[in-house]
C-alpha cells in the first residue's frame, strides 16, 4: 500500500476551533454537562482526555456519571467484537435516558465510527444518536458540536486523512501520572488487525513537540509518563534526519521525569539500540510489554507479524541480559483460523518458557475488512473456548513463578488510590509493572514509596514500608 503524507493542522486551524468555541459559550441552549464514555486501549483514554479539555474549555463541567450529562460522548473501539457490542449496547440504554432529559446530546466517536460506512449504518439503526465523528476529526469536536446544536439532523463527519494536531487543550486523569501520544497509526496489517484501517498509516509528532510536553509535565509535577503509540519502536518514520525511538528515551532520560513507560513494541522493530538504552537508562522503568500473539511459526506467518518464534525468544533473552529482572508481559490470541492443537500447543511451550509477569489473552475475533477475516477454517467457538481457559490457567501458574522473584526484593510505588479492601492500605504500581498494596493513606497517593516486598496474594504484591 503506498505511503500516505501526514496532514499537519496548522495554527490557523486550530484558531478556527477555538472561535466554534466562542460561539457554541452564546447559544442559549449549550450543554452545560459532559461525560466521556471510553473503551480500548490508552490511546483511546488519552483522545478522551482531549476531549475532555476541548469540552473543559467550552465551559462545560464534568457530571458525575452520563445519566446527569447533558452532553454524553462515546468514545470507541473496535479492535474485538465484544468491544463494539459493549459501546452500542450503552448507547441504546441512553435512549431511555433522553425521555427524562429532551435536550441530551448524544455522540460517536473513535476506532468504530472510523470504519467505512459504521456511521451511517449506526446512525440508521440508532436514529437517537445525534453526532458521530472519527479518529481523524477529533480536533473539530467545537465545531461538530456547534453543527449539532444549529440543526435538527444529525451531524456525521468521518475523513479519511492521517492528521496530526498539536496544542489540544488535555484534561488529564491524574496530577501524577501522564500520557503522551508520541505517534499516530500502524503500516503493519497483521491479518487479523484493524488498526490500520482506522487509526491511519504511521507518523510521527516531532521529537521538539514531544520533549516540550514532557518538560511541562515534568514542570507540573509529573512523576511518571506512559509514552503511547500503535507501534512505539517504528517511531521517526517520515521526520528528517535520524529520529529513533531509542533516540528519543535517551533525551527523556536526561531530562530527569522519575518514571517513563512506554507501549506497545512490536517484536519486529525491537532494536538492540533500543534495549542497550534502556540498559544503561535511569529513568525507564525495568518493564516491557512485547505482544507475541503466538508461538508457532506458520500461525505466525499468516498473522502476518513477520518474525518468528526464535527471533521472539532472541529479543526475550536480550532485554533479560541488558535488564535483570526486566517485567514482561504481552498479548495472545487463540482460535486463529487454521490453528491446530499441535500449533496451539507450541503457544502454550512458549509461555511456560518466557515466564510472562501477565498476559492479555483472547480469542480470536473476526474483523471485517482484514484478511483473516476472509480466511478458511475458522476454529469453532467452544474449541477456541477450552483453548484460552488451558492458556489462561498455565499463565495463572507462570505469573505466580514470575511474581516469587519480587518477594524480599526492594520496590517503589507510585501510589494511585486507596485499596479497595481497606482504608488502611494503599495500591499503585512498582517499577515492574506490577500492583503492589502497602500500608498507607489518601496522602499517599501522588507519592512515590518505598517499600519491601513480603507476599504475594491473589496476583497482587503485598508489601511494608521502608
Amino acid at each position: 500500500m503506498a505511503e500516505r503524507k501526514p496532514v499537519i493542522i496548522t495554527p490557523e486551524q486550530l484558531e478556527e476551533q477555538r472561535q466554534y468555541m466562542q460561539e457554541i459559550l452564546c447559544l442559549p441552549q449549550r450543554p452545560k454537562s459532559y461525560f466521556v464514555v471510553t473503551y480500548g486501549c490508552q490511546m483511546n483514554a488519552h483522545d478522551s482526555e482531549i476531549l475532555a479539555g476541548m469540552l473543559r474549555d467550552m465551559d462545560m463541567t464534568e457530571a458525575p456519571d452520563r445519566e446527569q450529562a447533558d452532553f454524553v460522548i462515546f468514545n470507541t473501539c473496535c479492535v474485538r467484537d465484544n468491544a463494539e457490542r459493549r459501546a452500542l449496547g450503552n448507547v441504546t440504554w441512553l435512549k431511555e435516558v433522553r425521555k427524562r432529559n429532551p435536550n441530551l446530546i448524544i455522540a460517536v466517536c473513535g476506532c468504530m465510527i472510523q470504519q467505512p460506512g459504521m456511521a451511517e449504518k449506526i446512525l440508521k439503526q440508532y436514529r437517537f444518536i445525534d453526532l458521530a465523528f472519527g479518529t481523524s476529526n477529533l480536533y473539530k469536536l467545537p465545531e461538530l458540536l456547534c453543527r449539532t446544536l444549529n440543526s435538527d439532523r444529525a451531524v456525521v463527519v468521518v475523513e479519511d486523512e492521517d492528521t496530526i494536531a498539536e496544542d489540544l487543550p488535555v484534561k488529564r486523569l491524574r496530577n501524577d501520572a501522564a500520557y503522551i501520544t508520541i505517534m499516530y497509526g500502524c503500516d503493519n496489517f497483521c491479518s487479523y488487525c484493524i488498526v490500520p484501517y482506522v487509526r491511519g498509516r504511521e507518523r510521527s509528532r516531532e521529537m521538539e513537540a514531544i520533549l516540550a510536553e514532557a518538560q511541562q509535565l515534568k514542570d507540573s509535577g509529573v512523576k511518571e509518563i506512559m509514552l503511547l503509540g500503535q507501534n512505539v519502536n517504528s517511531y521517526g518514520k517520515g521526520l528528517e534526519g535520524h529520529v529513533t525511538f531509542a533516540e528519543l528515551l535517551r533525551k527523556l532520560d536526561k531530562m530527569g521525569i522519575p518514571r517513563i513507560r512506554f507501549m506497545t513494541s512490536h517484536p519486529k522493530d525491537l532494536s538492540d539500540e533500543l534495549i542497550e538504552v534502556m540498559g544503561k537508562s535511569k529513568h525507564i522503568l525495568p518493564q516491557f510489554h512485547l505482544p507475541v500473539q503466538a508461538g508457532n511459526d506458520e500461525i505466525l506467518r499468516q498473522m502476518n507479524r513477520r518474525y518468528t518464534r526464535e527471533q521472539y525468544l532472541n529479543r526475550v533473552r536480550t532485554l533479560r541480559a541488558a535488564v535483570p529482572g526486566i517485567g514482561l508481559t504481552t498479548d495472545i490470541i487463540v482460535g486463529f483460523p487454521g490453528e491446530t492443537e499441535e500449533q496451539f500447543q507450541d503457544t502454550m511451550s512458549l509461555v511456560k518458557e518466557v515466564g510472562y509477569d501477565s498476559a492479555f489473552t483472547f480469542i480470536y475475533s473476526p474483523r471485517t475488512g482484514t484478511k483473516a477475516a476472509a480466511m478458511e477454517n475458522q476454529i469453532p467457538e467452544d474449541v477456541a473456548t477450552d483453548r484460552i481457559q488451558r492458556l489462561i490457567a498455565l499463565q495463572d501458574e507462570c505469573q505466580k513463578q514470575a511474581m516469587g522473584r519480587f518477594v524480599g526484593m526492594e520496590e517503589e510505588v507510585l501510589v494511585e488510590g486507596l485499596s479497595r479492601r481497606s482504608n488502611t492500605a494503599v495500591s499503585g504500581k512498582g517499577r515492574h509493572g506490577v500492583s503492589i498494596t502497602l500500608p498507607g493513606s489518601e496522602a499517599d497517593i501522588g507519592q512515590i514509596v518505598r517499600v519491601r516486598v513480603t507476599e504475594i496474594k491473589n496476583n497482587t504484591l503485598m508489601a511494608e514500608r521502608i
